[in-house]
């Protein structure tokens, strides 16, 4: 029987006054899982992040040279993991959110082959130091997750969640901002399996960083979500524009017609001149989408050509790896 190989990675920013309690956290055995390794990304941090990494234990840490941002930092993670020989995936915050004796629950589901990718739900309805405001954004963020992506996650924006190696090779996060968000989005246009599982938090230690201007919050969470759903959705999301220019556009035209027909049209041209300009930019919007939807087939040609690579580059790892009894020769990658 193949082993199974456990990676628990955390993106940190500053995270020296909690990242060891974090750490320290972290199951090292769990039932059907034979290694468990704890990688940490640093996002160019500015205090002693990586020196109490070391100090905690952790094996392997990857260092961006500059704050590249939580969605970069996370990709940069999953790459990493599956240069090591990842088989499952679990993303944790280096803030002490989330409790690492919840990651056995976390990760059964995979573990049993029922789904490729788990989210654990903080049910925030119940957590003391949630603001009302928080709780109310991650509602509504997360029924719109849910309408966008057709996936029954309750808590989307949860950092907490576990993938398979088959499910990290499909995702291809190219957000700035929110990859929670995208993966779910990502994942439910895939057609993959998704579920989740209740977990416990802990107390608070810091304020949210995300959470630190809720306007911008909003703002980038919004993008990140038409984004993706444009993405894989053109034809519907450019369709709705375009009917949107129509309607507005044959309402003016019909007010012209009224008038012309009974013989009052000469002084009503300026809606005929705005209806005509409103139905040709919905039809504009239509070619628009039509060629966006090509080009969205045209990317998931590219994505499965993406995907195929990495395997192959991954089996040579994995090859190089058994011939020169090296475990990471990722150079990026410091093992502690």
């Amino acid at each position: 029987m193949a082993t199974v190989k456990l990676f628990v990675q955390i993106p940190c920013y500053n995270e020296a006054l909690t990242l060891a309690q974090t750490v320290a956290d972290i199951p090292r055995q769990i039932d059907g899982v034979d290694e468990i390794r704890v990688l940490v990304i640093d996002d160019g941090s500015t205090d002693d992040t990586v020196m109490v990494a070391e100090q905690a234990g952790v094996d392997y840490v990857v260092r961006n040279p500059n704050n590249r941002g939580l969605a970069r930092t996370f990709r940069t993670g999953v790459d990493a993991c599956l240069r090591l020989g990842a088989d499952v995936i679990v993303n944790m915050d280096g803030d002490n959110q989330y409790r690492g004796r919840d990651i056995p629950k976390l990760i059964r589901p995979i573990l049993d082959g029922q789904v490729e990718i788990v989210v654990g739900d903080r049910q925030t309805r119940g957590v003391d130091h949630f603001s009302a405001s928080k709780k109310l954004l991650q509602q509504v963020g997360s029924a719109v997750v849910r309408r966008l992506s057709g996936l029954n996650i309750p808590d989307a924006v949860s950092g907490f969640r576990a993938m398979s190696r088959t499910a990290a090779l499909r995702l291809n996060i190219v957000s700035p901002f929110s990859y929670t968000i995208e993966m779910l989005i990502q994942a439910g246009k895939k057609h993959m399996a998704v579920t989740s599982v209740p977990i416990e938090t802990n107390p608070a230690t810091r304020e949210s960083r995300l959470f630190s201007s809720i306007p911008r919050f909003i703002e980038r969470s919004l993008t990140t979500m038409i984004r993706m759903y444009a993405m894989y959705q053109p034809l519907r999301v450019f369709f709705f524009i375009g009917s949107l220019f129509m309607v507005t556009g044959l309402l003016p035209i019909i007010r012209f017609l009224y008038f012309h027909l009974i013989g009052r049209g000469d002084g009503h041209i300026q809606s005929l001149i705005l209806g005509g300009v409103l139905v040709m930019m919905g039809f504009i919007s239509y070619m628009i989408g039509l060629v966006a939807d090509l080009i969205s087939f045209n990317r998931q040609l590219q994505e499965m050509t993406l995907e195929r690579v990495r395997q192959v580059e991954l089996l040579l790892l994995d090859r190089q790896r058994e011939q020169t009894a090296v475990r990471d020769p990722a150079p990026d990658v410091e093992k502690t």
